[in-house]
């Protein structure tokens, strides 16, 4: 791991919105002591790191293609006459959230932030335990939006899969645990 992250390209969204992380601190903020700690160069490079990251935007695409089919049945719905219960509006609007959420995490992992690359790990192995745990509450979703649930869950899942690669893991090696005196 060394301290300097690739930018992208000047003129680009990528890094107008890198700018935007710079000014703000959004890095420092989100990642704590490790905010400044990326992956070599020769590591974020590696065919199989680029790969991996097409796979992990593949799938975040899917999410946000699930997460906006939730959004677009309840307002169909809700057009139609049928009652849809506030936790379908409350829950489509989250998935939505974290799905953005994510591609920030895959952004800036794919920049060698390890920092982005801890976070999106995590959280790709906890949000489908809460997705199907929540989904199995009885009463509180229609069918629909449970299987929508399972669908985001198993995309989730196919994200923490690559993300687990020994690859990946090679990349992004845990930072050296700090000893307390």
């Amino acid at each position: 791991m060394v301290n300097a992250a690739s930018t992208p390209p000047p003129g680009t969204l990528g890094a107008f919105v890198d700018g935007l992380f710079q000014t703000f601190r959004v890095d420092r903020l989100a990642g704590g002591r490790q905010h400044s700690v990326v992956a070599r160069e020769d590591r974020r490079e590696h065919p199989r790191t680029v790969r991996a990251f097409q796979r992990i935007r593949w799938l975040l695409v899917g999410e946000t293609v699930v997460g906006l089919t939730a959004v677009v049945i309840a307002v169909l719905l809700a057009l139609d006459g049928v009652p849809v219960p506030w936790a379908v509006w409350f829950r489509s609007t989250v998935v939505l959230l974290i799905t953005l959420s994510l591609y920030v995490f895959a952004w800036r992992a794919q920049l060698g932030y390890s920092w982005a690359f801890a976070r999106l790990r995590l959280f790709s192995r906890i949000f489908p335990l809460v997705t199907i745990v929540v989904a199995s509450l009885p009463g509180l979703y229609p069918f629909w939006m449970v299987v929508e649930q399972w669908v985001f869950s198993v995309l989730m899942v196919g994200i923490a899969v690559v993300l687990s690669s020994g690859h990946l893991r090679a990349v992004f090696p845990a930072p050296p645990r700090r000893v307390a005196r």
